[in-house]
């Protein structure tokens, strides 16, 4: 009688005892722990993949504690980063499974050192851009990723195999408009959850090598209407598709220069990342602000302070968000009084 951690997964047959033992020394990434990542990685570290990356730019808020089952009121009192409170719940959830960690943001010029030995990627984000950039790398590496997203009580998932199904360049062409996210449409927890299920369910499927029982049609549904859709879409795979044609070019992977500014949606805030590759002195900077600035906190991945009616979230990695507001000329004033002054 199989009477292990893993023995009701390995008494499902496509998995078995070899399957197990192949999923050990499997590694993943999963780009964004909110509400999918921080579901996926739960489900995978629980069925014991070998080694999972996790990547996101933000910290813990209270409004996430409603659906990222990771997280807890402690996480939002200390202000961890998110891949930081993940790490700790997963290690204690299966100590056998490595767990690495990134706070930061995924951009071009940084996203070549997540994926290297990677055999599969999740995407759990909430832009096109970053979507974008995942399906670049993926095709240049020939890494099989899974996309994912949700918002309302609507959800959708497509399984990507590099030279064998569209590229979600394919399916979308260069449209990167996002009219909805959770900032600004809400969510319930039951259609993240619908989501998780169909990616890592398909996750097994290509991570044991049975990639014929792919769904291989693109799934959505909206729980709250009983609406449920399977579209075929392997015709628009594109010869011609600069991602993954013959002559791909992968323009999301096209280096930036320059600090970049970017309103978030439905959050008023803007997000302003350095691109010197600096990191900054929290504690200086902590010094160097404590005159004009209150509710100072500071721990070891990123300092927050108030200066009314913004707040700033100033993370190690050079990455900054200014909270209460949506223009970026303000924001960017903001950032070159008080902090690109003393970085």
């Amino acid at each position: 009688m199989i009477t292990g951690r893993y023995s009701r997964q390995e008494r499902f047959q496509p998995i078995g005892a070899h399957g197990q033992a192949l999923l050990k020394k499997k590694h993943v990434l999963i780009i964004g722990m909110g509400a999918l990542g921080s579901s996926l990685s739960e489900m995978l570290t629980r069925a014991g993949i070998g080694t999972i990356t996790i990547v996101d730019r933000d910290y813990v808020d209270l409004s996430n504690l409603q659906r990222q089952t990771l997280y807890t009121e402690q996480d939002e009192a200390e202000t961890l980063p998110k891949v930081i409170a993940a790490k700790n719940r997963l290690e204690q959830i299966n100590s056998d499974v490595t767990i690495h960690a990134h706070v930061s943001d995924v951009t071009a010029d940084n996203i070549f050192s997540f994926v290297k030995q990677v055999d599969l990627i999740f995407d759990a984000t909430d832009n096109f851009e970053a979507r974008f950039l995942i399906n670049d790398i993926a095709q240049k590496q020939q890494i099989p990723w899974i996309y994912g997203a949700c918002v309302g009580s609507y959800g959708v998932t497509y399984s990507i195999l590099p030279r064998i199904t569209p590229c979600l360049r394919c399916l979308l062409g260069d449209d990167q408009v996002q009219s909805e996210t959770c900032d600004t449409a809400g969510i319930i927890a039951p259609a993240v959850q619908m989501v998780v299920a169909e990616q890592v369910t398909e996750a097994f499927k290509i991570l044991l090598g049975q990639t014929e029982y792919l769904r291989q049609k693109l799934y959505s549904f909206d729980v709250w209407k009983n609406e449920v859709s399977s579209v075929q879409v392997g015709h628009l795979r594109q010869e011609d598709c600069p991602s993954c044609g013959q002559n791909a070019t992968y323009p999301a992977l096209q280096t930036e220069h320059g600090a970049k500014i970017t309103a978030l949606c439905g959050r008023d805030t803007v997000q302003i990342r350095s691109l010197s590759h600096q990191d900054f002195d929290l504690t200086r900077l902590q010094q160097l602000i404590k005159r004009e600035a209150e509710h100072i906190h500071v721990n070891d991945y990123l300092l927050t302070f108030k200066l009314n009616p913004y707040r700033f979230v100033v993370f190690r990695d050079g990455r900054v968000l200014i909270h209460g507001t949506h223009d970026v000329e303000i924001a960017n004033h903001l950032y070159q009084k008080y902090i690109a002054v003393h970085s």
